[in-house]
């Protein structure tokens, strides 16, 4: 059986970059609808394995101290509300404030699809989307993932 994943918004990417101006570029796709690839089976890594990512926001100048409070907002409700969130740590880039990184951690793809249909992921969501001029969603893999135990029991 083939199974498509289709969700709405921007934030189930794998690969591909994003634009929020619609933009038709070579490897861009629009913000509002991501297909992720076919297939055969649902693979055990997508509903199993602990999901990292790190998306790079550039945001439109004028609307920067805007989009801090919401990524603060967003960030700090998700982890205190969703047990399945590890982590969402919004930073701004030293050298361009318009650049944001957030580093996205969840405990399987089920935490994360739960992430994005919470209301306040989706007032982030909506409330942001004439905020952002690109959005690539960059899933990494950890290096070693036991040490994140550590990391984090350090954080008191």
């Amino acid at each position: 059986m083939k199974i498509l994943y289709l969700m709405p918004l921007m934030f189930l990417s794998n690969h591909a970059p994003m634009t929020a101006n619609n933009d038709n570029h070579q490897g861009m796709v629009d913000v509002h609808t991501h297909i992720i690839p076919e297939y055969d089976e649902a693979p055990d890594s997508l509903e199993s394995e602990m999901l990292v990512r790190i998306s790079e926001i550039e945001v439109y100048p004028e609307y920067l101290d805007e989009y801090l409070t919401f990524a603060r907002n967003v960030g700090a409700e998700s982890v205190r509300k969703e047990p399945g969130v590890i982590a969402i740590y919004p930073m701004v880039q030293n050298r361009d404030s318009c650049q944001i990184r957030i580093l996205e951690i969840y405990a399987d793809q089920e935490a994360y699809k739960k992430h994005i249909a919470s209301e306040h992921f989706q007032t982030y969501k909506q409330g942001t989307l004439h905020m952002v001029k690109s959005l690539d969603l960059v899933d990494m893999t950890p290096m070693n993932p036991d040490g994140m135990k550590e990391i984090f029991t350090k954080m008191k």
